[in-house]
């Protein structure tokens, strides 16, 4: 037969050979996939196996001191010195297992570990469930912990959620279960376990919590109950804070005692309609630790709210609490929030103290006066008032818009939706510079910048300073503080401006160090939240607002400060129903302030605040601001605390307080504000809004001979008060300032003669502005040289006495006082004479000094020889300065016309 195959007949052929083929192939593959699974599961066995011998190795022996008691953690203050513990041995009582009521046993089994009795120390199927829940979602998710693995947990190993922890765990609750009985291991238990409020183990619980002796009394199953449902979380449920999750929490415990066959339906229906209000005793303080437990509350807190450390770690795991604490600024807060003279005895504060540059907590105070403990420094749930203006509105302009701390504000009537916005005063100013609306806290101007800055941008600014406001608190009223927050979140906030714009979360725990050797470090990351130019720009102005606007009743000489006044009120709702004034209360007030070494928030008010009111008549909202400045400077005593430094990105630029820009040549002095700017935003433009006004009118100065001086004289050119600024300047030198006065005329004494004066007079308004100066110039003439004697061969004749009836004067005068007289009738002198008529005789004078001899009709009665000095008349104008008695001068005469230049 043919080898020949048709097509049709080779496709058939080929068809029918290759699944075969097909199937070896998937085979094959099947089995590589199964042996490498194979080999990889046993080497993860092994490698599994040699890790958990190597951690079960590692693990610590079982103490039955450590299982018995709880291991007291220690707390150190900022100087790592010991200043108290926590829990401890001597802090509770031991119950036997016989002691403890059967209802209490089985409650805490039904609730916590079901198969308590049946399993040997890990319980298989709550493994099971718990390897499901970390593989859906995540690891750690859901525990698996029997009874005996918590505790080996509370007793010998951390909380530390990790492999090694778990396998040593799984470990030692085995080998426990196989050392001690289960009903010692659950005495352990239950004797061990913290219940909250400093309730060890659960014969301190009954006590706190019921006010019951276990040993001696017994408990409800309701009771029972309740205590079971809180050592999972103790501060959540606590009846005395939130007393609706531990009445949930409580009922669940019920449902399960009745499914485990523990009680009844009824029971169970009974006790759940028990609310944990109407079964627990009145809330006693520990007053073991009341020295710092303020403090420790908040450490308690913070320590809380970590994954990796418990409650049970906190006050039994043999902790070393490393602290921020200040004893001696505790201590100091302390004494004044206790001492301070409130007005009101239901008044309440709250307030923290931080280090400015770490936000280290180094003191909290606050009035604990009420059953109910409410943490008004840490928790608070305040609105904050105007302490926000610099958080929401200010400090978001500056550092987004680059405003200047003189930016023109609008201050006009303001509405938003149907709430109308007005200052405290309830005016308007129509315009206001940022410092100024800053320093005197008015409202509308900052409601307007946070309009000007938006939503987004000022709720990003406010969450970089740990406010945490979510997107509905974010409305324009935000900016005058309508949202909650806390002393602690705003003394964090102001902090990050008095630290250059560095932000530190507040935080009271730097680390904490296991028995193991283990350590956490607690110390939170900086963050820049703004550049350096906002932060010192709003410091400056909150200086503003400490020297001179609504917070000077907490400044402190000779320290600098920066601060902010806020004052909340009451709704016009509940002023009514009330009966409250209608003016001079307040709802809440706060002062938040800071140096370059402290920052604090303080805050007062009233626990039930829609019942009391802060009364200002009485000065009870100033109390924030003195308690701030009493704590401040005590604890700043001793500190060199420096002032802010402005940085390079700012500098100092003087502007018209109205306009903001440059001012002109006459912008009155007054009119002129230096105020900070981002450095590249100062204005370019120069104000035009002020005008030179006009200077004086009719300068004039006229020079007096006699008295040798110059009298200047001036009329103001515009109707206004002036100070006038009179300069001279002699033969062409540099002028020289005078005298300012408010005068019109000013006179200048002992002048040069032959000199050239030139006067310049400049009026200066009450701002400062000046005027254009007037000119005058005056010429003082020189005084004539005398021309040189002539030498006379004749010699003085000496006087004869004139005959009776006739006396002549022979003495030659000078140019002052020289003159002959005679007595004879009175004639008219003739023209030219210098000389002046006597009583009865003529006198002629000569042009050259000399005098004249009278005629000699003159009457001869009482006469004598006249002197030129005494009784001669006088001679001409001219002449020799000297005064010559009894002697002829031969001098020349002089001018007519020169000026009178007689010596005394």
């Amino acid at each position: 037969m043919s080898d020949y195959q048709s097509r049709q007949e080779r496709r058939k052929s080929n068809s029918k050979k290759k699944p075969p083929s097909k199937k070896r192939g998937k085979s094959g593959l099947f089995k590589k996939i199964l042996l490498t699974l194979v080999i990889l599961f046993l080497v993860g066995i092994a490698a599994g196996g040699i890790t958990a011998i190597a951690y079960i190795n590692n693990a610590p022996e079982l103490d039955p001191d450590k299982l018995a008691n709880p291991q007291s953690s220690v707390i150190l203050d900022r100087n790592d010195e010991e200043v108290q513990t926590l829990a401890g041995t001597d802090a509770r009582e031991i119950a036997k297992f016989e002691e403890i009521p059967d209802v209490v046993k089985k409650a805490f089994v039904s609730v916590e570990d079901t198969r308590f009795y049946e399993h040997f120390g890990i319980d298989p199927k709550r493994i099971g469930g718990a390897v499901l829940a970390n593989i859906t979602q995540g690891f750690g998710a859901e525990g698996a912990s029997t009874i005996t693995q918590q505790v080996i947990k509370n007793s010998l190993l951390t909380s530390e959620k990790s492999l090694e922890r778990k396998v040593q765990e799984a470990y030692l609750s085995v080998k426990l279960e196989q050392e001690y009985s289960k009903d010692q291991i659950l005495e352990m238990y239950l004797n061990k376990i913290y219940f909250g409020n400093g309730a060890w183990g659960v014969v301190a619980a009954a006590d706190t919590y019921f006010g019951k002796n276990l040993i001696e009394e017994e408990l409800t199953a309701g009771e029972a109950a309740m205590l079971a449902g809180l050592p999972q979380r103790p501060s959540y449920y606590d009846p005395f804070e939130n007393p609706d999750a531990a009445t949930k929490r409580k009922n669940i415990v019920l449902s399960l005692m009745e499914k485990e066959g523990v009680i009844t339906t009824e029971e169970a229906d009974k006790f759940q309609a028990e609310k944990v209000e109407d079964m627990i005793v009145a809330k006693t303080e520990d007053t073991k630790s009341d020295q710092y437990k303020v403090f420790m509350d908040q450490v308690v807190k913070e320590l809380r709210e970590r994954d990796d450390i418990t409650e049970k770690d906190i006050y039994s795991g043999g902790l070393k609490i490393y602290t921020t604490l200040d004893t001696r600024a505790q201590d100091i807060t302390t004494e004044v929030v206790a001492n301070y003279p409130y007005s009101n005895e239901d008044m309440r504060s709250g307030l923290v103290l931080l280090d400015t540059k770490t936000g280290s907590i180094r003191a909290i105070g606050e009035t604990r006066k009420d059953e109910n403990v409410i943490t008004y420094a840490t928790t608070g749930g305040f609105q904050p008032g105007s302490t926000a203006k610099p958080i929401i509105a200010y400090g978001p302009a500056i550092e987004n818009m680059q405003w200047s701390t003189g930016r023109s504000l609008k201050d006009e009537p303001l509405k938003i939706g149907e709430a109308n916005i007005r200052n405290w005063d309830r005016n308007y100013r129509g315009q206001v510079s940022m410092r100024r609306a800053l320093e005197m806290s008015y409202n509308v101007p900052a409601v307007n910048t946070f309009l000007d800055v938006g939503e987004k941008p000022a709720q990003e600014f406010a969450n970089k300073l740990g406010m945490n406001l979510e997107d509905d608190q974010m409305v324009p009223t935000a900016a005058i503080g309508t949202f909650s927050t806390s002393p602690l979140q705003m003394s964090g906030a102001y902090a990050a401006f008095g630290n250059g714009g560095t932000y530190n979360k507040p935080h009271s725990v730097r680390k904490v160090v296991f028995p193991n050797g283990q350590e956490i470090n607690l110390e939170p990351e900086s963050s820049k939240a703004m550049n350096d130019y906002t932060a010192y720009m709003i410091s400056d102005m909150l200086k503003s607002v400490v020297d001179s606007g609504t917070g000077t009743d907490a400044k402190i000489p000779g320290l600098p400060v920066a601060g902010k006044t806020g004052t909340t009120n009451h709704d016009a709702s509940v002023i009514q129903e009330q009966g409250f004034p209608t003016s001079g209360i307040v709802k809440d007030a706060w002062f938040a302030g800071y140096t370059t070494e402290y920052s604090m928030a303080v805050w007062t008010g009233y626990n039930k605040p829609n019942a009391h009111y802060l009364d200002s008549s009485k000065g009870e909202d100033d109390t924030s601001k003195l308690l701030f400045k009493e704590i401040m400077s005590r604890v700043s005593e001793g500190i060199n605390t420096a002032d802010f430094q402005k940085p390079d990105s700012v500098i100092e630029v003087g502007v018209e307080k109205s306009t903001g820009l440059l001012p002109s040549d006459y912008t009155p002095k007054d009119k002129i504000v230096y105020e900070l700017f981002v450095k590249g935003n100062t204005p370019e433009k120069t104000s035009t809004k002020y005008q030179q006004p006009d200077g004086v009118t009719g300068l004039s100065g006229q020079y007096n001979v006699d008295s040798n001086s110059i009298a200047l004289s001036w009329q103001p050119g515009e109707d206004k008060k002036f100070t006038y600024k009179v300069e001279m300047s002699v033969n062409g030198g540099g002028y020289q300032s005078l005298t300012e006065t408010g005068d019109t005329s000013f006179t200048i004494e002992n002048v040069e003669k032959g000199s050239d004066y030139k006067f310049k007079v400049t009026a200066v308004t009450e701002a400062g502005v000046s005027t254009k100066p007037s000119e005058t110039t005056v010429s003082v003439p020189a005084e004539p040289e005398p021309e040189p004697e002539e030498d006379t061969e004749e010699e003085q004749e000496e006087e004869t006495p004139p005959e009776e009836g006739n006396e002549e004067g022979d003495t030659t005068g000078n140019g002052d006082q020289n003159g002959d007289g005679n007595q004879g009738e009175e004639e008219p002198p003739a023209e030219d004479n210098g000389g002046t008529p006597n009583e009865d005789g003529n006198n002629e004078g000569q042009n050259d000094g000399e005098g004249n001899t009278g005629s000699e009709n003159g009457n001869g009665n009482d006469s004598d020889t006249g002197s030129g000095n005494e009784n001669g008349n006088s001679g001409s104008n001219t002449g020799n300065d000297e005064t010559n008695s009894d002697t002829q001068s031969n001098a020349p005469a002089s001018d007519s016309t020169a000026p009178n230049n007689q010596n005394d």
